[in-house]
């Protein structure tokens, strides 16, 4: 992917198991940042930068559609001891519909 391309966004993120939805229509919106615009709570200790690792959020549905997790990611998580399943919110900028999921919701 040309890192200079922006990334134009038209999907559905669905929530669960608040059943909560929102609609991104833009460019470049993390699903950390989609999270909390759902009015949903999640943390994130490190600034969005994808270090402290507590933004996993299960990907429950659409995984096929987001990139391949990153050395950096995996590393990331096992060093703060985040199941390995869980995605960091941070890192994604969905493109396509995503089913996702907190225990905390």
């Amino acid at each position: 992917m040309d890192h200079g391309m922006r990334v134009m966004t038209n999907c559905e993120i669905r929530f669960l198991p608040s059943g909560r939805t929102i609609r991104l229509s833009g460019e470049g919106t993390t699903l950390l940042e989609a999270t909390r615009a759902a009015g949903l709570p999640i943390a994130s200790a490190c600034g969005e930068n994808g270090a402290c690792a507590r933004c996993g959020l299960e990907i429950i549905a659409g995984a096929d559609s987001l990139p391949g997790e990153s050395d950096r990611e995996r590393r990331i998580k096992s060093r703060n001891r985040i199941d390995p399943d869980l995605r960091l919110a941070c890192r994604i900028r969905p493109v396509a519909d995503l089913t996702v999921r907190a225990r905390y919701w």
